[in-house]
C-alpha cells in the first residue's frame, strides 16, 4: 500500500546527481541482524511508489561478516551502497562518513536494529514539511509508544544521561539519543562537516550545531522497541560524559571567557574608586543612597544572624518601624551575601554587589544572545556589554543596584523562549516561576518594566509573524500558568506583608517625571561624550538619566531596522524600542522649541495598578535590551557575510565605522568617589552605651531623613545597639497610607531641618517645647547628639532652648542626656 506522497521533496528541478532521500545506517558487527533491517528499509521505501532514494551502510571496522551482508544487498539493488572504515572509529565517525557521502535532499539516520520502524518516517517528514530543519524521534514525549522496554537500570541511566545532556549541550530536547533522525540534506552535511565527536555523543553535537545556526529542531514522539545486542557498554557512559564536557567547552569558545573577563574589568574600572578604599570611599552621585543600601545590607545580615523577622524592623523610624519588603532591600543578594556582610562589613558587600552584579548582568545577556539570537560570539559579547553598560544602566549604577544588577532578567526571557519552543512545559514553567520569585527579591519595579517590554514585543511579533505566534501561544500560556502558580504560592506571604502588613503603603507619587524628547538624543553625564550641564537640564538627577542614547545610536538603530526589516524579530524589536521611548516621555510630551505639549500615552498607563508608582522616564530602559539585540544581530550579519567569503571590504569598513561612531561616545567613565566623614568617636568607641539604654533611641541632629542619612552608618557601626527616629526608607503617610520617602514629618524634625537650611536658631515657645517633649517620648529617646557640621551653632542653640540645658562634649559630639530624671 503506498502513501499519498513520499517523505522527501519531489525531484522537480534538483541539482544533477541528487536523490530525494538518503538513509544512513552505521554498522559495527551487525552480521546477525542487519539483513532483515536492510530488507525492511528497502521494502518500505519501495512501497512509497518511487525509486528516488539511496541506502548507505557504513561498516565501522567490523570483524564479522557485516560487509558481506551489505554487498549481498547491493548486488540485489544498486541503490544500496557500502562505505567502510579500516578500524572501529566510533558511531559518530561512521554516521559522519555516511552523511557526507549522501546525495539526498533529506537524510535519515537510523540504527541498524530498526528499534524505531520505518513506518514512523512520515511523522518526521511532516515536521520538515512544516519548516523544521531536523526532526528527531523521541521516546520521552507524551505520545511516544514504548513496546519492549529496556532493563530498569539502563532506563535509569538513560534518564540521568538525558538530564545531563539537556543541562550541558541540548536544552529543550528530551531525547537526543533515539536512533531515528531526519534532516534537511544540505544542512545535515554542513553540520556533520563541522562536527568533531566520533563517539556516542555525536547526536548531541549535531543538534547543538543546528541550534547554533538557528535551524529549527522538532522532537517527534515515535514507536520504539528495545532490541538485544546493544554495543553501548557501561564504560561508554564515562566517554559520553567526557565528550559532553569537551562539547560544552568548545561551544563556549575563546570569546566566552574573554567576554566575561572584559565585563569584570570594565566593572572594576567603573568602581575602582570604591575598591581603592572600600571602608571610606563614597560614590559622589549617590547622595544618601549608598548609606541607605549599606544599611539595608547590614540590617538583613543582622536579622539573619539573630533570627529576626526579615520583612520588618523598628531600628529605623522608631517606634513605627520600616516594612523591609516594601523597600528595595534586594534580599536576593543581601541574604546570600549576609556572611560577607557580617565578616567584612556592608561597604564591601556594596562594592561586590555593584561590581559583580553589573558584570554578571552583561554575561547573562551575552549567554542569551549567543544561545538564541546570533551565531558570532563577538556579536553576542558586544550586545551583552551594551545591555549592561548602556547609559541608563550606568546612571543607575551609582545609586540604584536594583536597576543595574539585572542578571535574572535574561534568564527569565530565555526560559520564556523555551516555553515558546514547546517541550517540557511543566518543568520550564516551574523554573520560570522560581526565576520570577527571585527577581521579586531583587527588584519589583524592574520586573514590571521587563514584563511591559515583553508584552510590547509579543504584540509586535504576533503582528509580524502570526503563524509562529499562534504555534508558540499554547505552550507559552500553559507554562505561564505553571509559573504563576509557583510564584503565587511562594510569594503569598511576602507580598501580603508588603501590601497589607505593618508600615505598608499604597503607592509613591513622583509627579511628572517624563523624559524630554532631547534626552533620547543627547549623551549622559558619565558617557565619554557627555556634557554634565546638558544632561542635568534634561533629567531629574544623575541617577535618573534614563535615556541619553545619543543621536548617532538612534540613527544607526533606525537604519538597522529598515535594512533588516524582513525579519519579524527586527520589526518587533524596533516597535518595542519605539513604544518604550514614547511611553518614557510621560503624561505631557513637550514639543521642542515651543511651550506646547501633546498628551502622552502615560496618561492612560499611569493610572493602571502598580504603574502609578513608576517613574515614567524609566520606561526608556526597556529600549536598552532592544537596542542591544539589534546591534548584536547587525554584527552577526557582518560576521556571516565574512564567513561566506563575500568581497565587500568597503561595506564592512563602513559598518564598523558606523558602530564606532554610535558606541564610542557612549563608553562609560569611572564613578567619582570622596572620602566619607568618619563615624564620631562617641559611637565608634562605645561612649553611647553610657547614655542609651537597650531598646531606646539615640536622636541625631538633625533627625535622619532622605537628605540626611549619615546616622544610619553610626547605627551599623554600633551593631544596631540603639534605634533611630526618622531615617531613609519608603513608608505610609496619612489615613490613605500614601507612600512617601522618609518618616512622617514631626514638629521637632521639621524645626531642626529648617534651622539647618536657614542657619538661624529657632524661637522656641511653650507650645513648641511641649511638642518636642511629645516627640521625645514617642521616640523613646535617651540622648540627643549633635555632630560637627555646617551651621552647628544655631542647631546647638535651638536644642538648648528646647531642652533648657547645655550639652556635654563627649567623643567628638555634643550630647544632651534626656533620660527621665536626668
Amino acid at each position: 500500500m503506498t502513501s499519498e506522497k513520499p517523505p522527501w521533496p519531489p525531484a522537480d528541478g534538483p541539482p544533477t546527481g541528487t536523490v530525494g532521500l538518503s538513509v544512513v545506517v552505521p554498522a559495527y558487527n551487525e552480521e546477525d541482524r542487519l539483513a532483515p533491517s536492510l530488507k525492511a528499509i528497502r521494502d518500505h521505501l519501495d512501497g512509497e511508489g518511487t525509486d528516488d532514494w539511496e541506502l548507505i551502510v557504513v561498516d565501522d571496522g567490523s570483524t564479522d561478516g557485516t560487509a558481506d551482508v551489505v554487498r549481498a544487498a547491493a548486488a540485489e539493488d544498486p541503490r544500496v551502497r557500502l562505505l567502510g572504515s579500516p578500524a572501529n572509529r566510533g558511531k559518530g565517525h561512521a554516521v559522519r562518513t555516511g552523511v557526507l557521502a549522501s546525495r539526498g535532499r533529506r537524510v535519515l539516520v537510523t540504527d541498524a536494529d530498526l528499534a524505531t520502524p520505518m513506518e514512523e518516517l512520515p511523522l518526521l517528514a511532516a515536521r520538515l514539511d512544516e519548516g523544521a530543519a531536523a526532526a528527531v524521534g523521541s521516546r520521552a514525549l507524551p505520545g511516544s509508544r514504548i513496546g519492549i522496554r529496556q532493563h530498569a537500570l539502563r532506563e535509569a541511566l538513560g534518564r540521568a544521561g538525558a538530564g545531563v545532556i539537556r543541562a550541558l549541550a541540548a536544552p529543550g530536547v528530551r531525547d537526543t539519543q533515539c536512533g531515528f533522525k531526519l534532516f534537511e540534506g544540505e544542512r545535515a552535511r554542513t553540520a556533520f562537516a563541522a562536527s568533531r565527536l566520533n563517539g556516542w555523543a555525536f547526536d548531541v553535537e549535531i543538534l547543538s550545531l543546528f541550534r547554533r545556526h538557528g535551524w529549527t529542531v522538532a522532537e517527534v514522539p515515535v514507536r520504539w522497541d528495545h532490541r538485544p545486542g546493544s554495543k553501548l557498554r557501561p564504560p561508554a557512559y564515562a566517554a559520553v560524559l567526557g565528550d559532553l564536557v569537551r562539547l560544552r567547552m568548545r561551544a563556549a569558545g575563546p570569546v566566552g571567557p574573554t567576554a566575561a573577563a572584559l565585563y569584570l574589568l570594565l566593572a572594576f574600572f567603573l568602581y575602582g574608586g570604591l575598591w581603592a578604599a572600600p571602608g571610606t570611599a563614597y560614590l559622589v552621585d549617590s547622595a544618601s543612597d549608598q548609606q541607605q543600601w549599606e544599611w539595608f545590607f547590614a540590617v538583613t545580615a543582622d536579622n539573619i544572624a539573630h533570627l529576626r523577622d526579615p520583612f520588618f524592623t523598628d531600628l529605623q523610624n522608631h517606634p513605627y518601624g520600616v516594612n523591609l519588603m516594601a523597600n528595595t532591600t534586594m534580599m536576593g543578594v543581601s541574604v546570600p551575601l549576609a556572611p560577607l556582610t557580617i565578616a567584612l562589613g556592608p561597604h564591601v558587600t556594596w562594592a561586590v554587589v555593584l561590581t559583580g552584579g553589573v558584570a554578571a548582568t552583561a554575561w547573562a545577556w551575552y549567554r542569551l544572545l549567543a544561545k538564541r539570537f546570533v551565531r558570532a560570539r563577538w556579536a553576542a559579547a558586544l550586545g551583552g556589554g551594551f545591555c549592561a553598560f548602556a547609559p541608563p544602566m550606568v546612571s543607575h549604577g551609582t545609586a540604584h543596584p536594583n536597576f543595574a544588577v539585572l542578571f535574572a532578567i535574561p534568564l527569565i526571557i530565555e526560559r520564556a523562549l523555551r516555553l515558546c519552543d514547546g517541550g517540557r512545559t511543566r518543568r520550564d514553567g516551574v523554573i520560570l516561576g522560581l526565576l520570577l520569585v527571585y527577581q521579586v527579591f531583587l527588584g519589583e519595579e524592574v520586573l514590571l518594566l521587563a514584563v511591559t517590554g515583553l508584552l510590547l514585543f509579543a504584540f509586535a511579533y504576533a503582528v509580524a509573524a502570526p503563524g509562529t505566534a499562534r504555534r508558540a501561544a499554547g505552550p507559552l500560556l500553559r507554562g505561564l500558568g505553571v509559573a504563576a502558580l509557583v510564584a503565587v504560592v511562594l510569594l503569598a506571604v511576602p507580598l501580603y506583608r508588603q501590601f497589607f502588613g505593618a508600615q505598608s503603603y499604597h503607592s509613591v507619587l513622583h509627579g511628572s517625571a517624563g523624559n524630554h524628547p532631547f534626552a533620547l538624543l543627547e549623551f549622559a553625564t558619565r558617557s565619554l561624550a557627555g556634557d554634565e550641564r546638558v544632561a542635568a537640564s534634561l533629567s531629574m538627577n544623575r541617577t535618573e538619566e534614563n535615556a541619553f542614547f545619543g543621536w548617532p545610536l538612534i540613527l544607526l538603530a533606525t537604519v538597522l531596522v529598515i535594512r533588516m526589516r524582513r525579519r519579524p524579530l527586527v520589526r518587533a524589536l524596533g516597535f518595542t524600542a519605539l513604544a518604550a521611548a514614547v511611553l518614557s516621555l510621560g503624561r505631557d510630551i513637550p514639543l521642542p522649541g515651543t511651550d506646547h505639549t501633546l498628551p502622552g500615552p502615560w496618561r492612560v498607563v499611569g493610572r493602571l495598578p502598580l504603574f502609578e508608582s513608576v517613574i515614567e522616564s524609566r520606561t526608556a530602559m526597556v529600549c536598552v535590551p532592544a537596542l542591544g539585540i539589534l546591534l548584536a544581530l547587525a554584527c552577526d550579519r557582518l560576521a556571516a557575510r565574512r564567513a561566506r567569503g563575500e568581497r565587500a571590504e568597503g561595506r564592512r569598513l563602513a559598518a564598523g565605522a558606523a558602530l564606532a561612531v554610535a558606541l564610542v561616545p557612549l563608553l562609560p567613565t569611572p564613578y567619582r568617589t570622596v572620602e566619607r566623614a568618619p563615624v564620631p568617636a562617641f559611637v565608634a568607641d562605645g561612649h553611647w552605651r553610657d547614655y542609651v539604654r537597650p531598646g531606646r533611641s539615640l536622636v541625631p541632629v538633625p533627625v535622619p531623613d532622605p537628605g540626611q542619612a549619615t546616622a544610619l552608618g553610626w547605627q551599623v557601626r554600633a551593631d544596631f545597639g540603639f534605634t533611630l527616629p526618622g531615617g531613609y526608607f519608603n513608608g505610609p503617610d496619612g489615613p490613605d497610607r500614601r507612600g512617601i520617602y522618609g518618616p512622617v514629618p514631626t514638629v521637632t524634625a521639621e524645626l531642626l531641618k529648617k534651622v539647618r537650611e536657614t542657619g538661624r536658631a529657632a524661637d522656641v515657645d511653650d507650645r513648641t517645647r511641649h511638642a518636642f517633649g511629645r516627640d521625645l517620648a514617642t521616640w523613646r529617646a535617651d540622648a540627643i547628639v549633635l555632630p560637627p557640621q555646617d551651621r552647628a551653632d544655631p542647631l546647638r542653640e535651638t536644642v538648648e532652648r528646647l531642652t533648657g540645658t547645655r550639652p556635654r562634649w563627649v567623643g567628638g559630639v555634643w550630647v544632651w542626656d534626656v533620660r527621665r530624671g536626668r
